[in-house]
């Protein structure tokens, strides 16, 4: 590994204009005074995952907290640190700001988290923003964490938010692989993107079996696949987000090949990891292709199956007007004869029919032609 370049103390860089800029805004309390950056990553070690020096491929050192490794850098005159952080605090990124000369743009990136995948380049240092993802079994959803990295000349630094990925893997990997490790940070960025490529695979495997549920519950009727549907789709808006970028990425990294002397065997391992990320990519833009048609085809059962309850409605509405109908000819049937009846029924004297010969005949005769006419009537109208 070529001799470390000479880096001007934390000290001294302290008073950069760009570091103040990114200096949190509160006040100090008036009985203690706000503490360097050196002196909180000293103090505050509870945010670094691991920290380790390299020489050869071979761990020579693993510091405690961040001065430490600082100071053991700046001893050494060879070597690599590579440190890792989860969800540090500002005045950390501040202190590594300081040491390693990091933009004050990627910095401020780094704290405010929630980017969008991509690669920049500041001067002799790549910032890397990756979105690793990992596939819950239990409640069926896909969990996406959020990784940062900045890789220089002689150090690589990790921050994570998220619970994806486990770097610590990453870390055993390249350990048990000196001779990859030797080939210094480009190695170590090349282990973190396979990692996170390879954490794609299982997501991919479990998107996969949720879609085919999810075609089985939609031809068995499910009231919940729409849900389930619409849930699964923002996942994989997600899920797209963090795979399309990486597919420039690489190819942004490849095409510098040349100019930044990448080692061959490097510029293989980085090619296989585009060649994974672009079928993932192309996996991705399936699942929402599918889910769309899922969607569009548990609308049209839906729309069918409420065109069939709306039928049945309306057919049992129709057959509920023709018994009603039936029911109301009967009764102006039945109704004809009982006023008849009843009319004749109140036996007043001046009433001419009662002393009549012919009078009951009439009044039964007069019944039976009411209730035939009637039912002719209804039976033409089809009441009956």
């Amino acid at each position: 590994m070529a001799e470390r370049r000479a880096r001007p103390t934390s000290k001294s860089r302290g008073k950069s204009a760009w570091r103040r800029a990114l200096t949190p805004p509160a006040p100090p309390p008036p009985q203690k005074q706000q503490a360097s950056p050196a002196e909180a990553a000293e103090a505050e070690p509870a945010s670094i995952v691991q920290a380790a020096l390299y020489r050869d491929g071979v761990r020579v050192s693993a510091p405690a907290t961040l001065a430490e490794t600082f100071r053991e850098l700046r001893d050494a005159r060879s070597g690599m640190a590579w440190i890792g952080l989860a969800r540090p605090t500002a005045d950390e990124l501040l202190s590594l700001a300081a040491e390693f000369d990091l933009h004050p743009l990627a910095v401020e990136d780094a704290m405010e988290a929630h980017q969008r995948p991509k690669l920049e380049r500041y001067g002799d240092t790549l910032f890397v923003v990756l979105r690793a993802a990992r596939y819950l079994d239990a409640p069926e959803e896909v969990d996406f964490g959020e990784l940062h990295v900045f890789v220089g000349p002689d150090f690589v630094i990790t921050v994570r938010h998220g619970a994806a990925p486990d770097l610590s893997a990453v870390r055993q990997r390249m350990e048990e692989t000196p001779e990859l490790l030797k080939l210094g940070p480009e190695a170590v960025l090349y282990a973190i993107l396979d990692a996170v490529v390879d954490g794609y695979v299982p997501v991919v495997s479990g998107v996969q079996n949720d879609i085919d549920e999810i075609e089985t519950e939609v031809f068995r009727g499910d009231p919940e696949v729409s849900r389930r549907i619409y849930e699964l789709s923002r996942e994989m808006v997600e899920f797209q987000r963090a795979t399309r970028p990486l597919v420039g990425m690489l190819h942004g990294l490849m095409a510098g090949f040349s100019k930044y002397g990448t080692d061959e065997e490097l510029q293989r391992y980085l090619r296989d990891v585009a060649d994974h990320v672009t079928h993932t990519s192309e996996r991705v833009d399936g699942f929402r292709q599918a889910l769309t048609e899922i969607l569009t085809v548990n609308a049209t059962l839906v729309t069918q199956q409420q065109n069939a309850e709306m039928r049945a409605l309306a057919e049992a509405g129709f057959e509920q007007n023709e018994e009603i109908k039936r029911i109301s000819s009967w009764a102006a049937i039945l109704f004809a004869p009982t006023l008849v009846g009843t009319i004749y029924g109140m036996n007043f004297e001046n009433m001419p029919e009662l002393s009549w010969r012919f009078g009951y005949p009439f009044a039964i005769g007069l019944m039976g032609v009411i209730c035939v006419g009637l039912y002719v009537i209804f039976k033409r109208r089809d009441w009956l």
